[in-house]
């Protein structure tokens, strides 16, 4: 569902997410189904996902630090260190399509990023998991949330002073997402994945949901729908 690959229905107040039984019966229609499915959502860790590409555990390290492999999901470990998930065939996709990242030196960017200790995985899986989220909905306001989730709470107040605003957007904010941990040791090292932090990156979804939000107050003056009281 995450992944747009089954369409979820719409949600009633105070309800889980529901589907329509036409839903379930296109995906069941589809030609393959269920092993093309399957071979879609299948993903794997780190150790795993450098056999995939054919190299080393400390090439795919780079290569995913510096943001040539986007991750898909996580899961928090016992030690609480975050354990990176990628899918199986966009990482098969990738060594079709950039061999030359797969054998040699790193190209000079890489060699810089690294350098300089960077890991982009965090703001490569944000930037991935906010378009996901976008494309589920086309309203001004649960868009705005989506937006509003990613943001720092003190950038949030600046961006909208208005608390009954923020009140709707706290109510409208998407669910963490599949696999966050539910115990607070672990959760409370997740949260911080959600929260963009590079100072470019917060201006960037700040930009989106005052933009955003523009659209969804003028939403509101003209039908009185969705807006806050």
């Amino acid at each position: 569902m995450q992944l747009g690959l089954v369409r979820a229905g719409p949600r009633a107040p105070g309800a889980g997410v529901r589907f329509a039984r036409a839903e379930l019966d296109r995906v069941r229609a589809v030609a393959g189904f269920p092993d093309d499915l399957r071979e879609q959502v299948e993903t794997v860790g780190a150790a795993a996902a450098a056999e995939v590409l054919g190299v080393g555990p400390s090439r795919f390290t780079r290569l995913a630090r510096c943001g040539h492999l986007v991750p898909v999901g996580y899961r928090i470990n016992r030690y609480r260190a975050v354990v990176w998930l990628y899918l199986a065939a966009e990482l098969r996709g990738f060594a079709r399509s950039r061999p030359g990242l797969l054998k040699g030196s790193a190209p000079p960017e890489d060699r810089e990023l690294v350098l300089a200790g960077a890991d982009l995985r965090p703001r490569r899986w944000r930037e991935r998991h906010v378009e996901l989220l976008l494309r589920r909905t086309a309203d001004p306001w649960d868009r705005a949330a989506v937006l509003a989730s990613v943001l720092p709470e003190e950038v949030v107040r600046q961006s909208v002073p208005d608390e009954a605003e923020r009140v709707l957007l706290s109510a409208l904010a998407p669910p963490p997402p599949y696999g966050h941990p539910q115990a607070p040791a672990a959760a409370q090292v997740a949260e911080r994945l959600l929260r963009a932090d590079a100072p470019d990156e917060i201006d960037s979804y700040r930009t989106g949901l005052e933009f955003t939000l523009t659209g969804a107050r003028c939403q509101s003056k003209t039908t009185g729908e969705r807006g806050p009281t």
